[in-house]
Order: C-alpha cells, then sequence, then structure tokens
C-alpha cells in the first residue's frame, strides 16, 4: 500500500526550502507536486552567525529554530496547495532540518527547526532529526541520500554516478556489482555563492556567468587542491565547518605572499575549477569506472561548471536527472521524504558501507500530530 510523504530540505546553500509531495510504496514513488519557500536574508545570516562558536548560542539557535518552523510549515502548504492535497492525506511531513554543526569526527551532527512547532503548525506528523542515529552507531551521518539514490537511480548493467550539487557537492556510485560508494567531494557552490556575495552582493553566480569572465589562477588551484580532505579515505563527509571563507582567506594569503593577489573575478573562476576539479578527482579516484553521471541539485543551472565538468570527464555522459524520472532540484527533498517512509516501516534508511556506521539503522525520530 502506498501513502503520502512530504520531504523538506534546507541545505548548506542556504537558499531556502525546497518541498515536495510524494506518494511512495513497495512499487515506487510518484511525485505530486512542490514547491519552494526562499530564505529570507536575515534567517540565511542567522545561520552563518550560529556556524561560529559565539555567545548566547543557545537562545539563539532555538529562536532561529522557531522561526524556520515557521518557514517549512509554509512550504508544506505551498505543497499542500501546489499538489490538491489535503493534510488528512499525508502520512508525515519529513523534515531534514538546517545543519548548524556537522562534527561526526566530535560524534555529533545539529540540525535545528523546532519539529515540535512544525507538527503544531501543520496537523501533519514530523519525522525528524534523521542523521543522528547514523552518528550513534559510528558514523558520519552523512551522506544519507545514496541509499535512495540506489533504490531509484541504479542501472543493472552500467556503471552511474549520481552528483548532487548543492553548498556541499556529494557522490554516489552506482555500480553493478559492487557496493554502493557515497561521500563528500567537497565544495560544490557553497565558495562560489560566498565570493559573489561578498564583491557583488547577489546571492549566485547565474549560470557561473562572473567566474567565466575570469582567469583561473593556476597556482591558487594547487593550493586550494592541496586541502587535506580531498585526499583523505572514506567514510568522509563535510560542510561549512570546513569550507567557509576562512578557509579561503587563510588561502588567499598564502598565495598573496608567495605569488601575489588575484583579482576578485579570477578567485571566482579558480573557484569554480576547485569544485569541478575536487569532483573530477573524486570519480577517478572512487568511482573510475562511471559511464554515465547524473546530476542534481542548484548546481545543474551552473553552466559553467557543467562545462567543465564535461572538459574534465571525457567519455562520460553527463545529463540531470530529469533523464531518470526526477527532476534535479527535487532529488533531495524527494529522498527525505523516502527515508521517512523507510522510517515509517522500521526499515533501515543508512547505508553502512557509505557512512561508517556499524550496522543498519533505523534513521528519525516521530513527532506526532
Amino acid at each position: 500500500m502506498s501513502e503520502v510523504f512530504i520531504g523538506l530540505m534546507s541545505g548548506t546553500s542556504l537558499d531556502g526550502v525546497d518541498a515536495v509531495a510524494v506518494r511512495i510504496g513497495e512499487a515506487g514513488m510518484q511525485l505530486l507536486g512542490e514547491a519552494f519557500v526562499a530564505y529570507p536574508a536575515s534567517v540565511r545570516e542567522q545561520v552563518l552567525a550560529l556556524q561560529l562558536i559565539a555567545d548566547n548560542e543557545l537562545d539563539r539557535s532555538a529562536r532561529l529554530g522557531n522561526e524556520l518552523a515557521q518557514l517549512y510549515a509554509a512550504a508544506v502548504q505551498a505543497v499542500l496547495q501546489n499538489s490538491g492535497l489535503h493534510s488528512d492525506q499525508v502520512k508525515a511531513v519529513v523534515c531534514h532540518g538546517q545543519t548548524i554543526r556537522h562534527a561526526p569526527q566530535a560524534g555529533y551532527t545539529l540540525q535545528i527547526g523546532n519539529h515540535a512547532l512544525l507538527a503544531e503548525r501543520c496537523g501533519i506528523d514530523v519525522i525528524g532529526d534523521l542523521r543522528s542515529r547514523d552518528v550513534a552507531a559510528g558514523g558520519q551521518g552523512a551522506p544519507l541520500v545514496p541509499a535512495f539514490h540506489q533504490a531509484m537511480f541504479a542501472s543493472p548493467d552500467t556503471p552511474r554516478a549520481i552528483l548532487n550539487i548543492g553548498g556541499i557537492a556529494n557522490l554516489t556510485r552506482l555500480q553493478p556489482g559492487l557496493p554502493v560508494v557515497g561521500f563528500d567531494t567537497g565544495p560544490g557552490n557553497m565558495l562560489l555563492d560566498a565570493w559573489i556575495r561578498h564583491h557583488r552582493g547577489v546571492a549566485y553566480d547565474a549560470d557561473g556567468a562572473w567566474a567565466a569572465s575570469g582567469q583561473c589562477c593556476d597556482s591558487l588551484l594547487q593550493i586550494l587542491l592541496a586541502e587535506p580532505y580531498f585526499a583523505a579515505d572514506l567514510p568522509k563527509s563535510t560542510g561549512r565547518d570546513l569550507f567557509g571563507m576562512e578557509w579561503l582567506a587563510e588561502r588567499l594569503e598564502r598565495h598573496r605572499l608567495q605569488h601575489g593577489d588575484i583579482d576578485a573575478a579570477g578567485v571566482q573562476a579558480t573557484l569554480l575549477q576547485l569544485s569541478a576539479h575536487s569532483i573530477a578527482n573524486a570519480i577517478a579516484r572512487f568511482a573510475p569506472a562511471t559511464r554515465e553521471l547524473y546530476l542534481c541539485g542548484g548546481g545543474v543551472r551552473n553552466g559553467a561548471l557543467c562545462q567543465s565538468l564535461a572538459s574534465l570527464l571525457p567519455g562520460v555522459h553527463i545529463a540531470a536527472t530529469d533523464a531518470l524520472g526526477l527532476p534535479a532540484q527535487q532529488v533531495e527533498a524527494a529522498a527525505f521524504a523516502w527515508l521517512g517512509w523507510r522510517f515509517s516501516q522500521r526499515q533501515a534508511g543508512n547505508l553502512p558501507e557509505v557512512t561508517g556506521a556499524s550496522g543498519l539503522r533505523v534513521l528519525g525520530a516521530l513527532y506526532p500530530r
């Protein structure tokens, strides 16, 4: 028997909330509707501020969690309207929450959003806290989407990879006859967005146009690619805790002392190549047999980045996940809806070979309506 779930995803790009309504059962998934609610600038700034150790964090995070719950509730109402559904028809809202700190090496990952308040506002069961059980079992708590990628996108005979380009990029290897491999490759849009916001006051580099106007600096690119995370073994995951503006500023200063300054457009061009090269290097190292690469996430709209990936991966067919039946912008929210369905069935949602957890675990916590 199939049931309706609403998946909510707000990722490291900090642009807003993606929501999808899907009907899920053993026979598969049917997309019923989608919606997007943008983050106000004040919310984005509060999330960024909480990435850093500062005073009064408990109060600020609790208040922000309440504000996020209101935005999540607005996304739920929007997707209900867009799909023609009533709240009584929905089994559960599955809310990823907004990541504030990701520190599996210290035994925790923290996503906020006040799921109890969300359940109160929506009148629908809410499933949240999807990462902490994997961390408790010794895993990274990320990425969690490879299990969904395997269920939805695996081919019986063609080596594929699924690449989500959000603030952080993550890769899933789907190779027939081999275990699924999934991990964060490094920055996707995060540094590109931060740099253009700092210099031009806009949220993102539309189609990669500003990066395309600059000249990549090879000496800076090599300094950036020397980050130990890129050479680390699996399992691994990362986030804004590492690849923030402080990380970039330290390496720009190192480059200035060794080679001189670079103009702002040149830095943007180099950051685009950092994303592209770190992804291509990860595929060469961990998924060398890949013949088809399917893209999802906001980075799909960055034509310059996609073009660079194509040039670095000759012989690999590259397309958006739309070609596999699920629009690129809806994959992550759909993945968390699927994880909520797995929770409702008391079935495991993690892949220990991906996260490093000691075994399969049912992921999530229930906040009844």
